[in-house]
């Protein structure tokens, strides 16, 4: 049972149709648990109603008033006890009850639980298929027009008899066949309700997925970057430690201070991952940026690896597009630092044209050769997914002989009106 809550000291009573209401669902909640022992309240309470009316009532409207006493409760107990079974088998209980209706009509005992046939009509409106209609309709039919036909116009003229019992059995109907559309409407509802919500379960699936894919690019890039970087500062402090202690200090500066960059960015990274407080503040740490591209040169540079750029233009991008352009910089020259070679230069040619396109090309004297293999990494496979969510293209492979190196052509097209 569902905890009530307390009133509020300003409301004295509940609303009538909120009692209802309430009242009603914990009696629909019983029935479910237990139908039978609503089956038995409502069948022994009919029983024991026309076993009443059959101790002497019944006399005041039959056209026969001197049937025998035994066969008057033998027909109560016909017409009323098949209603136990008015909600699992309501036809079945319709047709067992019929030949008690229609002796009651044709020895004159007229018996009032006859009526009770217009509550298996309505649960058979209610329950079974409406093409049944016909024939229960005409079944309990029956049984007045045997009473017109024996008795005549003794309860009435047969047009008003007639009438009123065909009104009657439509009342019944009309009411079954309300409840089964409203009923039938509620479970509509509650399975749209079920599939609404089965979807929204797969949309965050869907999301969460996306976001994982997202980090995995956003890590690969990290750490792919900063470790080519720590690599490459490594080496060289290496070689320079014996003939310039100078420089190797200088290389183990650079090395710990690209360390921490990339701690810091992970950290940041990381916090989405974690409850909700903590990715709030996560959001408010801001990606990288064209703004920060000066920085991640002057890393690139020590690490050994000379870079030009040539910009034409102004950047007016949004921050997607801003950092989709800079992890394609970054994981360009992280290719070089890996497979360029010694003595490899870098350039990068970046134009910003109107409309918010983009036009990029990062290219490398380096060694140069095929493709790597989709399963090598996530490097290029990562830069064309983040140019697609913006309908870009990228380009990546050897330079055109007789030149030498690798080529990274990345174009966005102009941002389409909101």
């Amino acid at each position: 049972m569902e905890p009530v809550e307390p009133l509020p000291l300003d409301r004295a009573a509940e609303p009538l149709t909120e009692y209802v209401q309430r009242v009603t669902r914990r009696v629909r909640a019983f029935d479910r648990r237990r139908p039978l022992v609503w089956d038995l309240l409502l069948t022994g309470f009919w029983v024991l109603a026309a076993l009443i009316d059959a101790a002497g009532g019944w006399r005041n409207v039959a056209h026969d008033p001197d049937v025998p006493a035994a066969l008057v409760l033998a027909l109560s107990l016909a017409l009323t006890v098949p209603l136990l079974w008015r909600r699992a088998h309501p036809g079945a209980a319709l047709l067992v009850s019929m030949p008690a209706a229609l002796v009651s009509s044709w020895s004159g005992a007229a018996l009032q639980a006859a009526l009770l046939q217009l509550l298996l009509v309505h649960h058979i409106a209610l329950r079974l298929p409406l093409r049944t209609l016909w024939w229960a309709v005409a079944l309990v039919t029956a049984p007045t027009c045997v009473a017109v036909a024996r008795y005549g116009d003794s309860a009435g003229s047969w047009n008003q008899q007639l009438g009123s019992h065909l009104l009657s059995v439509g009342v019944a109907v009309l009411i079954g066949v309300t409840v089964r559309t409203r009923r039938d409407y509620t479970e509509v509802l509650e399975d749209r309700a079920r599939r609404l919500e089965t979807e929204r379960d797969q949309q965050l699936r869907l999301a969460a997925a996306a976001e994982r894919a997202r980090i995995a690019r956003e890590m690969h890039d990290i750490i792919g970057h900063n470790l080519s970087v720590i690599t490459g500062l490594a080496d060289g402090g290496r070689y320079a430690a014996a003939k310039s202690p100078e420089r190797a200090a200088q290389a183990l500066d650079a090395i710990g201070t690209t360390s921490r960059q990339a701690l810091g960015e992970l950290r940041r990274l990381l916090d989405v991952l974690r409850d909700e407080d903590r990715t709030d503040r996560a959001e408010l740490a801001p990606q990288p940026a064209l703004t920060d591209l000066d920085r991640l040169l002057t890393g690139v540079r020590g690490a050994g690896l000379p870079v030009r750029t040539t910009v034409q233009g102004r950047a007016t991008l949004p921050e997607g597009r801003q950092l989709t352009v800079y992890r394609v910089i970054q994981e360009a020259l992280t290719n070089t630092l890996k497979h360029a070679g010694p003595d490899a230069t870098a350039h990068i040619d970046l134009s910003y044209e109107a409309g918010g396109a983009v036009a990029l090309t990062v290219t490398d004297t380096g060694r140069g050769g095929p493709p790597p293999a989709a399963s090598e990494g996530r490097g290029l496979p990562g830069m064309r997914e983040r140019t697609s969510l913006y309908g870009g293209t990228l380009e990546a492979g050897p330079r055109p002989r007789p030149e030498r190196g690798w080529r990274v052509h990345l174009r966005l097209p102009e941002e389409s009106a909101q």
